[in-house]
């Protein structure tokens, strides 16, 4: 019985799934190296790494009670555990609860600042459910809550929030734009029969060319960020392979099948983890 429990808790977090919290993680860990102008120490990452998973995992607990009634006329989430009634509404925000405040609780061992954001961030992910009811993109606000992590990255580092954190978010806000399009994409038909808004549905025919030039801005903006930190050859590789993925993405978005999309969705971690990569190999050898 503990077990089967157990197993339900880690299908609610998406435990199998462990794409989502990597998106989370690569351009957070991204800003850290650029805020500590390389290695920022293992505390920092080990805080922003489990902060990440904790906080990613805690925004499914509450996404899930919130969609609940919706779900469960999409084909991909009618067997999510709280949608199905396998887990309670009670249990998942419990669940959700004490894994924020674990994660609180590693922001605690940062400073003050860091932990001012991180009640921003808190409320971000409170709402951002909900704007799929009221916002045409709700994507964009998707795009902020998973972008919390730069400023966070920045205070940590340096105590203070520079101009280069608005590019950065902004540059990560249009990634999260992109991939979260091709999501979006997978579950039109549904989300036009119960009334959900996306940005799928939103930007209409415009769906892959709006997604690809997200990329491209995204791409734009932190590669002139690794540029103006005199990040080398190596990070220009990390881009180009980056920009070679999102190329790549086009050829499987661009007919707009399910499989399609949702492969190149999934796939997004690894582009993420590229520019990571180009960042990380470009203050190794500066």
């Amino acid at each position: 019985m503990l077990a089967r429990r157990f197993a339900l808790y880690l299908d609610l977090i998406r435990w199998n799934r462990p794409a989502g919290w990597l998106l989370l993680l690569w351009p957070t860990l991204g800003a850290l190296w650029f805020a500590a102008g390389g290695w920022p120490g293992w505390h920092l990452v080990v805080v922003f790494t489990l902060g990440t998973f904790l906080m990613r995992s805690a925004g499914c607990c509450i996404n899930d009670v919130a969609d609940r009634d919706f779900d469960r006329h999409v084909k991909r989430t009618a067997q999510r555990p709280v949608t199905s009634g396998a887990i309670s509404v009670k249990e998942a925000l419990g669940l959700g609860a004490v894994l924020a405040l674990v994660a609180f609780a590693l922001v605690l061992t940062t400073n003050r600042l860091t932990v001012l954001w991180s009640f921003a961030a808190l409320a971000i992910t409170l709402i951002y459910p909900f704007a799929k009811r009221f916002v045409s993109i709700p994507q964009a606000v998707l795009g902020i809550a998973f972008s919390f992590g730069i400023p966070m990255a920045f205070t940590a580092v340096q105590s203070t929030v520079p101009v280069l954190v608005a590019w950065l978010l902004v540059g990560n806000l249009f990634w999260v734009l992109a991939y979260d399009t091709e999501y979006a994409m997978v579950d039109r038909d549904d989300d036009l029969k119960i009334g959900m808004k996306t940005s799928a549905i939103t930007f209409g025919r415009l769906d892959v060319a709006a997604v690809m030039t997200s990329y491209a801005i995204f791409l734009a903006i932190w590669g002139w960020a690794g540029v103006a930190h005199g990040l080398g050859l190596l990070f220009y590789a990390g881009i180009a392979l980056a920009t070679a993925q999102a190329a790549w993405h086009w050829r499987l978005i661009r007919d707009r099948t399910r499989e399609g999309c949702f492969k190149a969705f999934r796939l997004n971690h690894w582009l993420g983890f590229t520019v990571f990569a180009g960042i990380v190999a470009g203050y190794a050898v500066r």
